[in-house]
């Protein structure tokens, strides 16, 4: 049964608007590093047999850029996703997805920097939008926040991780026809799981908080490691080459809808209305800086 790119990309934003929840709900319960390295292994068992045979193939170009490879691993596997865990441990997931929706205007921050991209005036506009929706987040609406720069640490470890994000994203694009999609995710997972060891066992041997094993952390471990990671990949990556890249940008918007709507229903999280105002301008700013003319 071949269903339409865009259920498929909706599906893939369902997923991963369920990981930040899912990190929320089993930070009593696990590390935060440990979470993340079990994920990866785990996405690595699954995801090696369907793989491994390009990837012999295609060794010769991920040799060709084993440094862009190794950036990725590092800042993808490694960063992106233990900081997120590592933040959920002092803040809300409706608070970590609204930050991570501003990932497009981050990438348009570090273009313009780094790679000296001229902004258009719409994109110039959409990134101090998106940009005053984070702050407006992050400080919960109050000015005597902002201006004593008195934030949650959670938010700000969160925003980092989004700029790590934002590092990967542009390296996929600009190794977009040098390194082969699914060879490069496997390499990458397991070099990201190789840098994340001596962290786990670090926190293993120093960390208060034990694991806690039960259903829900397993089936936590598993979620992350094949539904958020294998499932949702494999749906966006298919989604992405029937629709375009740029089409398929606008649906990572609906990551913090469902993951609102799963924190609510499940953690019994708040909705306050600092985050519906900063989350409106997120996304709003986002869908600006698309605008050709």
């Amino acid at each position: 049964m071949k269903f339409p790119p865009q259920a498929l990309l909706v599906f893939a934003t369902l997923l991963w608007g369920g990981n930040f929840v899912i990190g929320r709900a089993v930070a009593g319960d696990i590390p935060p590093i440990t979470l993340a390295f079990l994920r990866w292994i785990v996405a690595f068992i699954i995801f090696f047999p369907i793989a491994y045979s390009r990837t012999k193939k295609e060794w010769p170009m991920l040799k060709k850029h084993f440094g862009a490879v190794l950036i990725l691993a590092l800042t993808g596997v490694a960063t992106f996703n233990t900081l997120v865990y590592i933040g959920l441990h002092y803040t809300t997931s409706i608070n970590a997805s609204l930050m991570n929706s501003s990932t497009p205007i981050i990438i348009y921050i570090l273009s313009f920097i780094f790679l000296k991209e001229r902004l258009t005036k719409f994109q110039l506009f959409g990134t101090l939008l998106s940009l005053a929706g984070v702050l407006f987040i992050i400080s919960g609406g109050l000015m005597e926040s902002l201006l004593a720069f008195s934030f949650n640490k959670g938010d700000l470890i969160v925003l980092v991780a989004v700029i790590c994000w934002s590092v990967y994203s542009l390296l996929i694009k600009k190794y977009a026809g040098k390194l082969p999609g699914y060879s490069t995710f496997l390499v990458t997972i397991a070099l990201g799981a190789l840098m994340l060891l001596p962290f786990t066992g670090y926190e293993l041997l120093t960390t208060s908080q034990a694991i806690t094993w039960g259903a829900s952390t397993i089936g936590a471990i598993f979620y992350v490691g094949i539904i958020a990671s294998i499932v949702a990949f494999l749906s966006w990556n298919t989604g992405v080459v029937a629709l375009g890249a740029n089409k398929a940008g606008i649906y990572l918007n609906f990551i913090p809808v469902f993951a609102t709507i799963f924190a609510v229903l499940f953690l019994d999280e708040q909705l306050l209305m600092a985050q519906i105002i900063g989350g409106i301008a997120v996304i709003a700013g986002v869908f600006i800086t698309t605008i050709k003319k």
